[in-house]
Parts: structure tokens; sequence; C-alpha cells
């Protein structure tokens, strides 16, 4: 028996017709990003972040200090390994950090230095962590474009499938 494999250009709902003799059958699809993450507003440490209407995150405000800032928790929705890249608003960095089931950190945390990685044994959810990284936190107005994906090759950026979730401290 042969498989079947199919890419989406676009997140969305389609339809597969497949035809095997006489007989012919529609079957709905479900196409979701590749970028693996889930965020959406939040506000803490004073920064804010909002979502813009292509899905990146728009970061305003000063820290409270260095290593402080925003962050969301979500379910792992992939094992194996991933890559990490985004762009970045000079003095904010970004990492995520993989959680077992007691939120313990499971493994090195993922960032631009380090951003292929298999996701460890154990790890239920992640963490991802929106931070200053300057001494002396100065204010910040800009977009961050943040991509987790399957496999060890950075594509171009794509919105996540969810920008909803609340993120905080």
């Amino acid at each position: 028996m042969g498989a079947l494999s199919i890419t989406g250009i676009k997140p969305g709902s389609t339809s597969l017709k497949l035809t095997a003799g006489k007989i012919t059958k529609t079957v709905p699809i479900t196409v979701l990003s590749r970028n693996l993450l889930s965020y959406g507003p939040a506000e803490g440490n004073g920064l804010t972040a909002t979502v813009n209407t292509d899905g990146s995150l728009h970061v305003t405000g000063t820290a409270t200090g260095q290593w402080h800032g925003l962050s969301w928790t979500f379910p792992c929705p992939v094992q194996g390994t991933v890559k990490l890249s985004g762009t970045s608003i000079a003095g904010l960095s970004f990492n995520i950090k993989c959680l077992d089931a007691k939120g313990q950190q499971l493994g090195d945390q993922m960032d631009l230095g380090n951003s292929v990685m298999a996701i460890p044994a154990g790890t239920v959810s992640l963490f991802l962590n929106v931070i200053s990284n300057e001494a002396t936190p100065t204010a910040k107005d800009g977009d961050l474009r943040i991509q987790l994906e399957s496999g060890t090759t950075a594509h171009e950026w794509m919105r996540p499938d969810n920008t909803s979730l609340r993120g905080g401290l």
C-alpha cells in the first residue's frame, strides 16, 4: 500500500478528490501552519505584546530589568528535531524551553545561537520567552517574527495557527 504526502502552501481548509477505478471520494483537508508556536497578547515586566494582522508580535515598552519580559506556555505540538528562527528587536531576545509535566526544564534552551535541537523525551509543553538582554533596558517599539518548525531548515516566516494565547510574566 502506498503513502500520500500533502504539503499546503497556505493554512486553511480545503478538500482532496481521490479516485480509484469507478469510486471517487472527496476528503476534507486542514492545512496547518509550519510555525508550531502559540502566542498572543501579553503584558508584564514593563513590556506589552499585541498581535499584528499578519500574526507577528508587536512589542512596546521598557522592561523592568535585564532578563525580564514576557512568556507563553503551550502544549508541545511535536517530537523530534526542531529549528528556531526569527527576526528580533535590538535589546530583546527570545528563547524556548522544553518543560516536563511538572513544569521543570528539560535539556538546554533554544535560542538563535542554539537553534536546532531535538525535543527531549518527556516534554509536554513549551515555554516561549521574550526578554530584555540589556543591562539597563531601553524603550522598545517593534515587531518580532518568531518561528519554530520541524526539521533543521528555516523557511520563510509563517503566522502560527494560534495567536490568541494569553501570555504574561
